[in-house]
């Protein structure tokens, strides 16, 4: 798989963990940046990366900042992405096997490189379940073309 990676300045050391971890299991890494410490802004980076994963340039992205949130809220705006802010690795498998999440969002500062590791690992590995959990992904993308959720019916 390809996958987007990305973070700000406060998500640059976990990045370099992130893209060892990924190149570790396999997979190719898409560096969006930032290239140091300097001070940047977290929607710049989480735009590139959901873009590139909404484009189908990269298979999913995985971005970091200090908290996970801005980076979360910012690459929720870009229409097919789900991103899913984990701090642990059952929101990790959840957020794969229910929400068919394509980008993962982790913080910074509050997690370490053990549960880093574990977090991402978790969140490659795991396959969405589809069934049930398909029609609510199905009306996440509805609400994102302006409609209804609750006319959307079949999965």
């Amino acid at each position: 798989m390809k996958i987007a990676v990305g973070s700000d300045h406060r998500g640059f050391e976990a990045k370099h963990l992130i893209k060892a971890i990924v190149t570790q299991l396999g997979h190719e890494c898409i560096d969006f940046g930032t290239t140091n410490n300097d001070p940047v802004d977290y929607p710049d980076t989480a735009y590139q990366v959901a873009m590139a994963v909404s484009k189908k340039q990269a298979d999913k992205g995985i971005l970091a900042c200090a908290t996970g949130l801005g980076m979360s809220i910012a690459a929720n705006k870009i229409k097919e992405i789900r991103a899913a802010l984990c701090h642990d690795e059952l929101s990790a498998q959840i957020s794969r096997d229910h929400n068919d999440a394509n980008v993962l969002c982790i913080s910074g500062d509050q997690v370490g490189e053990v549960l880093l590791r574990k977090i991402v690992e978790v969140w490659l590995k795991t396959e969405f379940a589809g069934g049930r959990h398909q029609r609510r992904v199905n009306k996440i993308a509805a609400i994102e073309e302006g409609k209804d959720p609750t006319e959307v019916k079949n999965g």
